[in-house]
């Protein structure tokens, strides 16, 4: 038997996604404009904006305005810019999705390329804060507004030889924690949401097969990659008329990885750095 997925229920609203040229940030996107939401998307990427674009308009509801910024979401300035302009639309803005983040480090602590670990630091932690920032105040303002932050099972469960990613992702858990509650005294709900494995570009490497597919699958009671939709429907549930009591959550969509432990990389990572390698040392 095929579900069918309600929609509707954003009608009129105003949603800005950073990180929402491809990806969950897409997907998310997509489900938005579904429901009736206008939809002000972002990333560093202008190509993949406009493609992104396309493709949201065809699946939007009918009057849904579907727009994109070029944004670099740790350049205040253009953070700043991309608020004013998904606030354009129709002079609010109901709910913002700070989606961008990534990871340019993989590998053991004592390896770690320090410049790569600042970079992914500042794009997922100062990259929310920003977006949060200037969201947060045009929704302080107005005396409602839900934002959601895009974490990882990685935040709550520790992945070895991951890098700079789980304590980015963490760090957006704290951040989203502050803003509830600050935020909370002007009507502004923020929560976030941790993806387990999901089916994207970024973990094609992992997707496609192996050990550490496997060793994931090992990992979660529910045993199966995760779809953008999965993310979506959460995050469609945090920005729309059913929460308006929920706010500083920290909610696993990952089949219940959260559960048990963080995967085992081993099987990519030993061959670049060798057993003695992953035990931190150095020669």
């Amino acid at each position: 038997m095929t579900m069918s997925i309600p929609t509707g229920g954003l009608e009129g609203a105003s949603m800005l996604i950073t990180g929402g040229g491809s990806g969950i940030g897409l997907g998310i996107a997509a489900r938005f404009v579904r429901d009736g939401a206008h939809v002000t998307i972002c990333g560093r990427t202008e190509d993949r904006l406009i493609a992104a674009t396309e493709e949201l308009r065809s699946g939007a509801a009918s009057g849904v305005n579907v727009q994109y910024v070029v944004t670099d979401v740790t350049v205040e300035d253009q953070v700043t810019a991309a608020v004013a302009t998904a606030i354009g639309v129709t002079g609010a803005l109901d709910g913002a999705v700070a989606c961008a983040g990534g990871s340019e480090t993989l590998g053991p602590i004592t390896q770690m390329d320090t410049e790569a670990w600042r970079r992914t630091i500042d794009l997922n932690i100062t990259g929310t804060m920003l977006t949060f920032k200037h969201v947060g105040a045009a929704m302080a303002k107005a005396g409602s507004g839900s934002m959601v932050g895009i974490s990882s099972v990685a935040s709550s469960n520790v992945h070895p030889w991951f890098g700079a990613y789980g304590p980015g992702k963490a760090g957006i858990d704290h951040v989203c924690q502050l803003a509830a509650i600050e935020l909370g005294a002007s009507g502004v709900r923020v929560n976030a949401i941790r993806p387990g494995l999901v089916d994207t570009e970024l973990v094609s490497f992992v997707t496609a097969g192996g050990d550490v597919l496997d060793d994931y699958l090992e990992c979660m009671p529910v045993a199966r990659v995760g779809t953008v939709e999965d993310i979506a429907a959460l995050a469609r549930f945090l920005v729309g008329p059913e929460t308006t009591w929920l706010t500083g959550q920290l909610i696993n969509v990952d089949g219940g990885h959260q559960l048990t432990r963080g995967p085992s990389y081993r099987s990519l990572i030993e061959p670049l750095f060798g057993a003695d390698g992953l035990r931190g040392i150095v020669d």
